[in-house]
């Protein structure tokens, strides 16, 4: 069929739609059209008139449970986004314009297929990085010992080669401080690292194998496979050529950052949480701080109005104001000013001005509820269904990793997800990576399969996260002066970083 054939059937579909009535199909000259409604849309399949009706209900039917099973919502935007996955879907139901005997758990299979021999590939070729990273490094910490040790023989006008020979310090060379090009020194072969390239010996990937066999590759290569350039990093760099140190990753994560005014206040939290699998929670210890930094000496007389919090956490919520600062009165705003109106808050140096802390078992303080349940079935394998939702709407969490740890020996297969998912060899878990959650994108689900059948090898849960706002609801409402009351422009940022998030 041609394209122009194509569109003008389409063209014709929303004339030909009965109306006041329960059909989900309708014929014209030459093709059926078969219909489902799907909220504001049509999922439609055109066919001549002699296929089989019951058929192209079915096919229809499984075609409407891969969109709802790939978008959040029928909505044209989210089957847009979606587009490509959902084409590649239907590619799997109908080739060459006949159905293929399939049904929704294969096709989900199909689409989440991958190469575990890729996977060892890249870890074999990471292995083989470090190692000549390893190498390089040993060979030019020898060089630069011997240099030194060349360095320190002139200088002391001992004896030294060639310059003994030739009558004390005058048969030294001068001892260049830069070089450029240094001769290779041949060193013995150096001794077996711990980081060896593992063997493997297999005839190809061979789809429909043994799970267990997949899974003994992977944790065979045990904490290889989280080789990383931190690891490459010697103990002991040279003292005299500094090398370039790879450092960790900033505690900020992705959140974005924030100009600073002259006026700024720093505002960070702490939270350590252990919540319970059927339901509350153990602890939850919440600790924070205010700092303010003033880098105009004509707005050191300022006072500080903090908003009220959406969320209260009553008197269980303590805090504590620097000794110079007034403490908040009942009954009325909360206010951070120096008790001595005369005086003003040191310029171009960072000041504690409050802090606060939360220890309690209350349950609505929880930012983030996790959600896992695994479910055993009779064939000797677990299904798990973990989700996640925002409960603080104040926060906007950035690098959220759930981590789920997985029964010795197992290797999941995943059917749903929201963000990106990884194995983790060397803890034996599966990764959950989100990189946004906020009040429009406040929720997510996770869903997959894995041989056991013991639903507790799947705790603790452990999350971590980084988050723009405020547990507590800690926030500037305005900075005033002293003086007149004159509003004063303020920047502010405020962040929230993971101590310890499980559930157990």
């Amino acid at each position: 069929m041609s394209r122009a054939r194509i569109d003008s059937l389409l063209a014709s579909f929303p004339k030909v739609i009965p109306t006041n009535t329960q059909h989900t199909s309708v014929e014209t000259a030459d093709v059926r059209y078969v219909y489902q409604p799907l909220e504001d849309l049509y999922i439609l399949l055109i066919t001549n008139k002699a296929s089989n009706i019951l058929q192209d209900i079915e096919t229809l039917h499984l075609f409407a449970r891969v969109v709802s099973d790939m978008c959040r919502s029928a909505e044209q935007r989210e089957i847009l986004k979606n587009s490509f996955d959902i084409l590649e879907a239907f590619d799997e139901i109908v080739s060459m314009g006949y159905r293929e005997s399939v049904n929704l758990i294969q096709v989900r299979n199909i689409l989440e297929m991958e190469s575990h021999e890729e996977k060892i590939q890249e870890i074999i070729a990471r292995n083989k990085e470090a190692e000549a990273k390893e190498e390089l490094k040993r060979r030019a910490k020898q060089l630069e010992m011997q240099r030194r040790e060349q360095q320190r023989r002139a200088a002391a006008g001992g004896p030294s080669g060639p310059g003994y020979l030739g009558g004390g310090v005058s048969g030294y060379a001068p001892v260049p401080q830069r070089f450029d090009a240094p001769t290779p020194v041949r060193t013995a072969s150096p001794a077996p690292s711990s980081l060896r390239t593992p063997q493997f010996k297999g005839s190809g990937m061979k789809l429909g194998s043994k799970k267990t066999t997949q899974s003994q590759l992977l944790d065979a290569l045990g904490g290889e496979a989280l080789l990383s350039e931190d690891m490459s990093t010697p103990t002991t760099p040279a003292a005299t050529t500094p090398e370039p140190v790879i450092l960790h990753k900033d505690e900020r994560g992705s959140l974005p950052t924030v100009i600073a005014e002259s006026v700024h206040v720093i505002v960070k939290e702490n939270i350590q949480l252990e919540l319970v699998r059927e339901g509350g929670l153990n602890n939850l210890e919440l600790k924070g701080d205010m700092n303010l930094q003033i880098s105009d000496a004509s707005l050191a007389r300022v006072k500080l109005i903090l908003a009220e919090p959406a969320t209260s956490f009553g008197p269980e919520l303590q805090y504590k104001q620097h000794p110079n600062v007034g403490k908040f009165a009942a009954n009325k705003e909360r206010l951070i000013a120096l008790k001595d109106p005369s005086r003003s808050f040191p310029v171009g140096q960072s000041l504690a001005v409050l802090k606060w802390r939360y220890a309690g078992k209350d349950e609505s303080y929880v930012p983030l509820s996790i959600n896992c349940w695994p479910t055993p079935s009779n064939d000797g394998t677990c299904d798990v269904n973990i989700e996640y939702e925002l409960e603080n709407e104040g926060l906007v969490l950035h690098d959220v990793v759930i981590s789920i740890p997985l029964p010795a020996g197992s290797y999941p297969t995943v059917s749903s997800h929201t963000g990106e998912w990884s194995l983790n060899p060397s803890s034996h878990a599966i990764d959950w990576q989100v990189g946004h959650v906020d009040i429009d994108e406040r929720s997510g689900t996770l869903e997959f399969n894995v041989g056991g059948d013991d639903p507790g090898a799947f705790f603790p849960v452990k999350v971590a996260f980084v988050a723009q706002g405020s547990v507590a609801g800690v926030r500037l409402a305005s900075v005033t002066k002293v003086e007149n009351g004159e509003e004063v422009p303020f920047s502010e940022d405020a962040s929230v970083v993971v101590d310890s998030y499980t559930v157990v």
